[in-house]
């Protein structure tokens, strides 16, 4: 038997369900700010924009998000929660590192062309909003643990092997992609196809010495 006074039950109940509302508001909030980023870009987004695609009132959303640098964490979290970045562990699998190239930069242009919207908003806007500089060395970090999976094993060493970061970097890339795919009409795997020949081009290229 509960010895909680009976006082006290509807007192916890209504927090609760403050709580709760709260909560929900937020999510709310936070949605309505990844919508906007996503169509007209983080730099075009107010938080009167934000206010009225959330059902709010603008002093709400100050009060859930004193600041841009908050609103874009949660926005983050929120948004890759829902569309993961490609699984640079899983590669590990692939003993073959050409086999690997494929494969991670399959899953990678399957990535961007799935998040093609919001990457080039928020590429498109990233130097015109401070708040992002932490999402973009994050991504940009990511980035980077990907071309070191990808060249780990390969047997380039000196020069060529720095022409093979390099060219593993480029094929990483969105622009890159957006390249291929959108402007010049391949498809993921002609892109996919095209890159890998690339790199292990730039490993085997004889450079001329000045």
């Amino acid at each position: 038997m509960s010895n909680e006074p009976t006082s006290d039950k509807p007192r916890r109940y209504r927090q609760r369900l403050r709580a709760e509302k709260e909560q929900q508001t937020r999510e709310r909030i936070t949605r309505a700010a990844v919508n906007l980023h996503g169509s007209v870009g983080p730099a075009r987004t107010t938080v009167s924009g934000i206010a009225a695609e959330a059902g709010v009132q603008r002093a709400t959303v100050y009060r859930h998000f004193p600041d841009e640098g908050t609103l874009f964490a949660a926005c983050s979290a929120h948004y890759w929660a829902r569309h993961p970045f490609p699984d640079i562990g899983a590669w590990s699998a692939i003993r073959d590192p050409v086999q690997r190239l494929r494969q991670g930069l399959a899953d990678f242009y399957a990535f961007y062309e799935e998040n093609e919207a919001m990457l080039e908003t928020t590429s498109r806007d990233a130097e015109l909003v401070p708040a992002m500089a932490a999402p973009r060395a994050a991504f940009m970090g990511f980035l980077a643990a990907a071309r070191e999976a990808l060249v780990s094993g390969r047997p380039e060493r000196g020069a060529p092997r720095r022409r093979t970061e390099a060219a593993v970097g480029h094929a990483l890339l969105f622009p890159t992609w957006q390249s291929l795919v959108r402007l010049q009409g391949l498809r993921n795997a002609e892109a996919v196809a095209v890159m890998a020949g690339m790199v292990e081009a730039a490993g085997a290229v004889k450079v001329a010495k000045k």
